[in-house]
């Protein structure tokens, strides 16, 4: 029996391909872009991608003065050469793509990596305070970048549950440990600077 096959006109078939859609890709801001900013606009960058922020509320602006007055008083009585700094002042971490994040409070103790302007690289020590709009970025973002740029340590304070967590980065298996606004913790980097946040009344 003699097989009968189709036939098929294959110059008569025509494929249609179209050009996939290309998605507009963000702007990558330049640290001259970032300077530009007016100086009443709060901004930080990580990897090009600017990212707007909102004004501190009553309970962030509390914290961070009571803080900042706890280790201003530390670092003066030990005649440390460390310094204190806290927002908005600009941390540099990254040239290419740009990376300049403004931690709520932070302690920088290689005087080499401040020009005038900002810190040129990780500090030892930061204090972020989380706000209610955005706190995946203290939590999960700023986590990240912290890690893996040389801070030492890192307090993440939660107004909202009243919880401390607190990294302690400078091993490749970094250490968490949880805390509330009654206890009294330890800040690492010291060997005798202790922070007790039931003075504070919060």
């Amino acid at each position: 029996m003699d097989l009968v096959y189709p036939l098929v006109n294959t110059f008569e078939r025509k494929e249609v391909f179209t050009m996939p859609t290309l998605q507009p890709q963000p702007q990558i801001t330049t640290l001259e872009q970032y300077e530009a900013l007016p100086e009443d606009v709060r901004a930080e960058v990580f990897d090009g991608q600017i990212y707007y922020m909102a004004s501190p509320s009553e309970i962030h602006q509390t914290i961070s003065t009571e803080l900042t007055t706890v280790l201003n008083t530390y670092i003066k009585s030990r005649k440390s050469s460390c310094k204190v700094f806290h927002a908005p002042f600009d941390v540099k971490l990254n040239d290419a793509p740009l990376t300049i994040v403004q931690p709520d409070l932070m302690i920088v103790c290689d005087k080499s990596k401040l020009d005038g302007k900002r810190c040129n690289g990780a500090p030892d020590f930061i204090i972020e305070i989380v706000s209610p709009s955005n706190p995946s970025d203290d939590y999960i973002r700023k986590l990240y970048y912290y890690k893996n740029t040389g801070v030492r340590e890192y307090w993440i304070i939660d107004p909202r549950t009243k919880k401390v967590i607190v990294y302690y980065l400078e091993k490749p298996d970094f250490q968490m440990e949880s805390y509330t606004f009654q206890d009294k913790i330890r800040v690492n980097i010291y060997e005798d600077l202790w922070i007790d946040f039931h003075e504070f009344g919060l």
